[in-house]
């Protein structure tokens, strides 16, 4: 289920791989209405273990060493979503701020939303955007205070999966193909990988602030299962999908001055 591709390519008298990184497939019947995120790169942090995915499907034998970038189904992406999650909460205990955002289809799997809620009682400030399904009870007394959900459906079907960390300021942020569901965390070949430019990563952020501030698509995913759409913030109406349009459109707007 991991969207990975890999290209080596020889330049002059060496070789150099690019690796494309995604949350969705390159398919022509979903490419106009869904909505994905992808890196294409040659980071060798990145290519390297990539092509170390590609050899374990083809010989079937697990890779050594450990992944080290890298968050794989089968190997080490439950064990690795675990010790982020614990991070916020250790920082949280020791009187910093804590933050947790994800972005998924559907959040499912038993283990995971028990560490979400021990992190929300531990002070963790989480917030979802859960487009599908949503096993998790937000903004219970002493139990979810600190988690609120919503979800937006919209013109685009919304499958990136984003998880950011906030991770004591040095924010930490991955794309995967990943939801949290345990066919995903525990049976599938999956890849969450990191982001490391800050060009990149402040546009993944910019896309989660966009989000989280829709008042027309989103609905808000609570206990009583209304899901009533999300209103307030002004008198300026937000739809989050065309807001990330002109976001892009003025990025692409800019000039390009030569020197």
């Amino acid at each position: 289920h991991a969207k990975l591709a890999l290209v080596t390519r020889k330049e002059n008298t060496q070789s150099t791989n690019y690796t494309y990184l995604g949350t969705g497939n390159f398919h022509e019947g979903t490419a106009t209405v869904y909505s994905d995120l992808g890196l294409f790169t040659t980071d060798t942090q990145l290519t390297d273990e990539v092509s170390r995915v590609f050899n374990h499907l083809e010989n079937i034998k697990a890779p050594i060493p450990p992944f080290n970038h890298l968050l794989i189904g089968q190997f080490n992406l439950r064990k690795g979503l675990h010790k982020l999650i614990d991070r916020e909460i250790k920082n949280v205990k020791a009187g910093k701020k804590g933050l947790i955002i994800l972005k998924l289809n559907s959040l499912q799997d038993p283990e995971m939303i028990k560490r979400l809620y021990d992190a929300s009682n531990a002070g963790v400030k989480i917030k979802l955007i859960i487009r599908g399904i949503c096993s998790i009870i937000p903004k219970v007394k002493n139990f979810s205070d600190n988690i609120q959900i919503i979800s937006i459906v919209d013109r685009f079907l919304e499958h990136a999966r984003i998880y950011y960390f906030y991770n004591n300021g040095k924010q930490a942020i991955y794309l995967s193909s990943a939801d949290w569901m345990t066919r995903n965390l525990s049976r599938r070949i999956e890849a969450a990988f990191p982001i490391y430019d800050s060009t990149i990563h402040k546009e993944i952020r910019d896309f989660l602030r966009i989000q989280l501030k829709d008042n027309v698509k989103a609905r808000i995913i609570d206990g009583k299962k209304d899901s009533n759409y999300k209103t307030g913030g002004g008198d300026m109406k937000i739809r989050a999908q065309i807001e990330t349009y002109y976001y892009l459109k003025r990025k692409s707007d800019i000039p390009i001055i030569s020197t």
